[in-house]
């Protein structure tokens, strides 16, 4: 069977030359005589890989010394208790923008760990903006501010950094990061899951600004330690050995296309190709307000449930899988993350001209 191309939302395509190396590894990695995945993480064939990994991504990011790199465990919502645990001292307060389902989860969990406000949500309108929050939108005192930068669910992303002043910024960019060129400095911290655009699930990535370690409360679990993960490589326990191998072939086709300004420009076209046709058009509706898309999540709908099931239907049969929107908001949605290549975005629009074609409105 041919490959398809696959719009899920995560876990997400990956490069195929990147497929295709790890496949020629897979059985003896390099002279070891095993698999990347049978390695122990304290021996000498897997140390180079996770400092390759670290040291690629350090480069593609421009993430400076100040910055301690980290590969977790966990997933990205892990990481909404880790976050409170580190930042946030017993009797402190937090402030959240709400601009979709996961800031809203993140928000909620850090309301178990002191005072935790929700400052600003697009909510109310359906979550089709992002909020305009800056350093006078926040309460005095709070520890740091947390943001969702791209909206998996809703096809929304921040088209600014919000300016906080000296209150540190916290951004979940699990489905955008690595897709353009983004200031690590304007960030106390970054975290994001692997599986939208750098390898299989399993790994969760956190960069974190060195001054911000060491400040863990006393009931902060060792495992959600940053200081600790940090002090200890990312190895103080089994780290995902394999994810992070993967991630690291990543990294590399990334700097061997050119780096993420290459990406950004390939993704844009791919965005603007999409979204162009959504503009075009009066069959589909594309509900998120100009200005506030995601490049990496577009979503659309008929405005006919049914049609929608049978879109995502029709779609699947012709090798355009796993288009069906989110299950609490319906409709479609295509990802077209890193790994999406311009071809499937030009599949989809044909398909989607000849569907609308094959199926008039009532």
């Amino acid at each position: 069977m041919e490959r398809v191309f696959n719009f899920s939302a995560g876990p997400s395509m990956l490069p195929l030359p990147v497929l295709e190396r790890a496949a020629a590894e897979m059985v003896n990695y390099g002279e070891s005589g095993m698999s990347v995945a049978e390695m122990s993480h304290r021996s000498p064939d897997f140390e180079p890989i996770i400092a390759a990994a670290e040291a690629d991504l350090r480069k593609l990011m421009n993430i400076p010394d100040d910055y301690a790199v980290l590969f977790l465990q966990g997933g990205a919502s892990t990481q909404f208790a880790a976050v409170p645990l580190n930042l946030m001292p017993a009797g402190g307060k937090a402030d959240y923008v709400v601009s979709g389902q996961f800031s809203g989860k993140a928000f909620t969990e850090a309301g178990k760990f002191g005072d935790a406000a929700c400052i600003a949500t697009s909510k109310p309108d359906g979550f089709r903006y992002v909020p305009h929050v800056s350093a006078s939108d926040l309460r005095p005192g709070t520890s740091y501010l947390h943001i969702c930068f791209n909206n998996t669910i809703y096809g929304t992303k921040y088209n600014y950094i919000p300016q906080t002043g000296d209150v540190p910024l916290v951004a979940d960019m699990s489905s955008c990061i690595l897709s353009e060129p983004v200031d690590v400095t304007k960030f106390g911290v970054i975290y994001a899951g692997a599986q939208k655009n750098m390898a299989p699930a399993g790994m969760t990535l956190v960069v974190v600004r060195r001054d911000l370690l060491g400040n863990a409360r006393p009931e902060c679990p060792t495992m959600l330690d940053w200081k600790t993960m940090a002090d200890n490589g990312s190895m103080y326990n089994t780290p995902p050995c394999y994810t992070i191998y993967m991630a690291g072939l990543v990294y590399k086709w990334l700097l061997d296309i050119g780096g993420l300004d290459e990406m950004a420009k390939r993704n844009r076209e791919k965005a603007a190709l999409l979204y162009g046709y959504l503009d075009s058009q009066n069959y589909y509706i594309a509900p998120v307000l100009p200005g506030h898309r995601s490049m990496m999540n577009v979503t659309f709908v008929t405005g006919d449930a049914d049609l929608d099931k049978k879109f995502a239907s029709e779609a699947t049969a012709c090798g355009l899988k796993n288009l069906k929107g989110h299950r609490s908001v319906g409709g479609m949605r295509a990802s077209i993350y890193n790994a999406m290549p311009k071809e499937g975005v030009e599949k989809l629009i044909a398909f989607m001209e000849d569907f609308a074609k094959s199926n008039p409105k009532k």
